[in-house]
């Protein structure tokens, strides 16, 4: 849609967070390319919906003047993993188009382990092993592991307990070249049992 609206689609949190507005300008034409692209996977062009959280929450700090028009895409997480990794190849032309593409999630994102006091805490061994496998193999453009996570064992499972947050990554290593650098940017643990490391490509 031309003008997206602000999504508040949680509840636990402070309530400055409801008040937040994310005014950014959509692009209908873009859309229609993700769409051409996706073809022929059906994708609906939704007028109801708006910006979520999982996408003003991190455009508000990358783009605070929400003067970047911005198309979410909404993932099926009922389709396997290589499905949505599968997906973020056919949109790899849109680099090409001076299309920034964000995969917003979190590595490790688990809520039921996490720390809500306001105490600082250290990170759980299992996260900080998770997380660490995973750096390694993308540093190694290993993407099938990343793609059968859940073969990891007990690590993967409790780091990303509902693939919500974890699909968004593949979308994002489907997009890389032979010959991409991937850094880090940002590291560290939230809560205990939430990884806010950021992952860069290119």
């Amino acid at each position: 849609m031309s003008w997206p609206r602000t999504i508040y689609d949680f509840g636990g949190f402070p309530r400055e967070l409801s008040q937040v507005e994310y005014p950014a300008p959509g692009d209908p034409e873009l859309a229609r390319r993700i769409r051409h692209l996706l073809d022929p996977l059906p994708v609906e062009l939704d007028q109801g919906w708006g910006l979520d959280h999982g996408t003003w929450s991190v455009l508000c700090h990358v783009f605070p003047k929400a003067d970047v028009p911005v198309v979410q895409l909404s993932i099926d997480e009922s389709q396997p993993a290589l499905f949505h990794y599968q997906l973020g190849k056919r949109l790899a032309p849109l680099r090409d188009e001076g299309v920034l593409i964000i995969g917003s999630g979190n590595l490790v994102h688990n809520l039921h382990t996490y720390a809500w006091g306001r105490h600082e805490v250290e990170p759980f061994d299992w996260a900080v092993r998770f997380e660490a496998q995973a750096r390694q193999a993308m540093s190694q453009a290993n993407d099938a592991l990343l793609v059968d996570y859940e073969l990891l064992g007990k690590e993967a499972m409790l780091s990303a307990p509902t693939p919500d947050h974890y699909l968004p990554l593949l979308y994002v290593l489907g997009l890389r070249r032979a010959g991409d650098a991937v850094s880090f940017p940002v590291e560290g643990f939230d809560g205990g049992s939430i990884s806010m490391l950021t992952v860069q490509l290119g």
